[in-house]
């Protein structure tokens, strides 16, 4: 028999604001241990200097974090000009520079190029398998790796302000799996005078805010009490991208044991993917078909 997970049976999400210097893992067990949840997991990682939305799953919200982690995401972040690091970013080792410095209409002017759909080569300290292996470990160790270029979509890629002659604060509004840090090294790269990420902050991903975030200092004055499940946000949140079809008390009963069940179908196409609820409460994740979703994930939260 295997071991029993400790903690609490609780489900719902937690937007945190996160700081600068630790990992998107060791939020998510803080939040974990400020919960005494059993489970927890996050929709989509942040640098360790990046800061701003870090959204924590827990129980049962974590099945719906693929569908966060798709979503659109908003970054504001700082190019420091004239500089090109090892890693993209501030931490790294300078290995190029310039004294080329763009005006502010030149930048604007190259800022189309990287909008749409582009490719993007990650950078080398990143979390890209090679052979089996992570970039980042490869990088650390000496190697120099070729990573093949990735399709992303970019929204927008907006000038911001200068701050002065070497920084320049953009944003961007991309789909899942953009890399700021190559943005910055790529946008240095077309100006003629490298670049790097500064300081990156994520402000909005999907369905989460960061005004609507809550620190960590925030969370650990109230951890384990009753006053910790204010910043608990529903499961819900996670499927507000798909539609939603209303079903019925023994549609819920079918589809919580993985079976078709009946649901009120307004506006959906055959196969389109959708969540069934019961009186607003989220019951399973499936495909629809002719009256009926067929479930592909399935919730276990409440007394249904």
């Amino acid at each position: 028999m295997g071991r029993r997970k400790k903690g609490r049976d609780i489900s719902g999400w937690v937007v945190i604001d996160k700081p600068a210097g630790i990992t998107s893992t060791a939020v998510v067990s803080k939040v974990r241990w400020a919960f005494d949840a059993k489970k927890a997991g996050h929709a989509g990682t942040l640098d360790p200097d990046a800061t701003g939305v870090l959204a924590i799953a827990l129980g049962e919200a974590t099945k719906t974090v693929p569908f966060v982690t798709d979503a659109m995401k908003a970054y504001r972040f700082t190019v420091r000009l004239g500089r090109a690091t090892n890693t993209d970013d501030a931490e790294g080792e300078v290995v190029s520079e310039s004294d080329a410095r763009p005006s502010d209409d030149e930048i604007i002017a190259a800022l189309p190029a990287f909008t749409g759909d582009i490719m993007q080569v990650p950078p080398q300290f990143s979390a890209v398998k090679i052979d089996g292996q992570r970039a980042y470990k490869l990088a650390r160790d000496g190697e120099d790796v070729e990573i093949a270029a990735r399709p992303l979509f970019v929204e927008s890629l907006t000038f911001i302000e200068r701050p002065d002659e070497d920084h320049v604060t953009l944003e961007m509004v991309c789909g899942k799996g953009g890399y700021v840090r190559s943005i910055a090294r790529d946008l240095g790269e077309a100006l003629g005078c490298f670049g790097h990420v500064r300081e990156l902050r994520r402000i909005w991903s999907g369905p989460f805010d960061v005004e609507d975030g809550v620190t960590l200092e925030e969370l650990e004055a109230v951890a384990k009490t009753d006053a910790i499940m204010e910043f608990l946000g529903p499961l819900e949140i996670g499927l507000v991208d798909l539609p939603e079809l209303p079903t019925t008390e023994s549609g819920a009963v079918k589809l919580r044991n993985g079976n078709p069940g009946m649901v009120i179908g307004s506006g959906v196409q055959y196969g389109d993917e959708a969540w069934a609820s019961l009186n607003g409460q989220a019951v399973a994740v499936g495909r629809y078909k002719a009256g009926e979703l067929h479930p592909s994930r399935v919730f276990v939260v409440g007394n249904l």
